[in-house]
């Protein structure tokens, strides 16, 4: 036996060294990534949505299962017809501002204004639409995949009707 296996500080010594290390493993996959304003990657939205939005993706694949992150930048009095997502959608208005109406005739209801800082939670398979006052910028986070269901499909810009 070495003359350092009885001391009582070497096995903790060791866990903690091991721990350390399998922290540093663990904190470099997860590290902070800031994204300031000026570094996004901004395209054209998806065909779901009426031509003339632009989005971002922050994090994760909005498209596949798992969480995600998007912004998308909407011209002012953009509208998106009334519809539903099939996960519930988070909110967040970051500029401009958003005309929402929502419940079981959202093209009739009375849409609430959410200005900058505004959130707005959106459960599951809930009828909503929204229209931009000046340019607005959203971001979404959510659980994916994320989708648009027009309540009228003559709504749908890709043309489908199911």
């Amino acid at each position: 036996m070495s003359r350092f296996s009885h001391h009582p500080w070497r096995g903790g010594a060791l866990a903690v060294i091991l721990a350390f290390t399998a922290s540093t493993a663990i904190a470099q996959e997860d590290m902070a990534r800031p994204m300031p304003p000026d570094t996004l990657e901004w395209g054209a939205a998806p065909p779901s949505l009426p031509e003339g939005a632009e989005l971002a993706v922050l994090e994760g694949n909005p498209m596949e299962a798992g969480s995600f992150v998007m912004r998308l930048r909407f011209p002012d009095g953009y509208a998106v017809a009334p519809h539903t997502h099939p996960t519930a959608e988070h909110v967040t208005v970051l500029s401009g501002a958003l005309l929402f109406a929502h419940g079981d005739d959202p093209a009739s209801a009375e849409p609430q204004e959410i200005g900058a800082g505004g959130f707005i939670k959106v459960p599951a398979d809930h009828p909503h639409r929204a229209e931009a006052q000046g340019e607005t910028v959203i971001q979404i986070h959510g659980e994916g995949p994320f989708s648009i269901s027009y309540l009228d499909p003559a709504d749908d810009p890709q043309g489908q009707s199911n």
